[in-house]
C-alpha cells in the first residue's frame, strides 16, 4: 500500500529531524484537505510498524462556514466518515476566528495555529504533525521572497517554547502528486473546502508560477529543494 521509495523517504525525513521519540503524544492537525488525511493515515500506519510507541490525537478546527442551505455536504461529517476508514476518532473544535474579526488568510491562519498550540496543551501532546510536503515548503519560500522580503520557508521540524512543544512535518520531502497517489491507494477523500477565498490567493499564484517554471526546466524542483540545504552565506547581503 505504501511504496518502498516513497516510505523510505518518509523515514529518511523522520531520521533526518528526528520528528518521532518513544512515548510521544502528537497532535495531528487534520483539515480535511488531502495532505493533512494522508499524514494521519501514515502516522496510524506507522504506529504498527514503528520501533517506538507514540499517541495520536486528531483535531480539526471548524470554520463555520458551512450551513444547511448549501448545495455541499457538511464538511464536518464528510471528515468524520473519512476518519472512520482510518480507524481513528477525531476532535472538532469550533474556530475561534467565529468570535473574531478576520480579514485575511494569514490572520486566520495565525489564529488557528494558536488554537492549536492551546488543544496541544490541553491534551497534554508535545508534537504538533502538519501535512505540509516538498511542494509547501517550496511555496512558502517564494511567498516570503515575494511578500515578506525575506528567505525563509517552513522547516520538517520545529522547536517552540523552549522545547516544550515540537512542531513536526513527516511528508517535507514528499511531492504533492506522491501524496495523492498515497491517498487513492489508501482510499481516502478529501473533504471539500468551503472558505470564499479558496482558489484566490497568493499561495495559489505562486503555485501556478512555479508549475510553469518547473514545465519549463527539467529539474528545477530538485534543485530548488536542494537548495534550501545550500546556502551560501558569505554570498548573501
Amino acid at each position: 500500500m505504501l511504496p518502498s521509495q516513497v516510505n523510505k523517504r518518509i523515514g529518511q525525513a523522520m531520521h533526518d529531524y528526528s520528528m518521532l521519540s518513544n512515548g510521544d503524544h502528537v497532535l495531528v492537525a487534520v483539515s480535511g484537505g488531502i495532505d493533512s488525511l494522508v499524514l494521519i493515515w501514515l502516522l496510524h500506519f506507522w504506529q504498527h510498524k514503528a520501533p517506538i510507541s507514540y499517541d495520536l490525537h486528531a483535531v480539526h478546527i471548524d470554520m463555520g462556514i458551512w450551513n444547511s442551505e448549501m448545495t455541499e455536504p457538511n464538511p464536518v461529517e464528510a471528515l468524520e466518515i473519512q476518519m472512520q476508514k482510518i480507524g481513528l476518532p477525531l476532535t472538532v473544535e469550533k474556530s475561534l476566528s467565529l468570535t473574531e474579526d478576520i480579514r485575511t488568510c494569514h490572520s486566520c491562519s495565525k489564529l488557528r495555529r494558536k488554537q492549536l498550540f492551546d488543544l496541544a496543551s490541553q491534551l497534554k501532546c508535545n508534537k504538533i504533525a502538519f501535512g505540509h510536503h516538498k511542494d509547501d515548503l517550496l511555496e512558502t519560500l517564494f511567498l516570503n521572497m515575494f511578500f515578506s522580503g525575506n528567505i525563509s520557508t517552513m522547516v520538517p521540524k520545529q522547536e517552540l517554547f523552549g522545547g516544550s512543544l515540537c512542531l513536526i512535518r513527516p511528508l517535507a520531502y514528499l511531492e504533492k502528486i506522491e501524496v495523492e497517489n498515497m491517498a487513492q491507494n489508501a482510499g481516502l477523500t478529501a473533504v471539500s473546502n468551503l472558505c470564499p477565498l479558496a482558489g484566490d490567493t497568493r499561495r495559489e499564484q505562486v503555485q501556478k508560477m512555479l508549475q510553469n517554471i518547473y514545465d519549463q526546466i527539467p529539474g528545477a524542483k530538485a534543485s530548488l529543494f536542494a537548495s534550501m540545504k545550500n546556502v551560501r552565506k558569505g554570498y548573501m547581503l
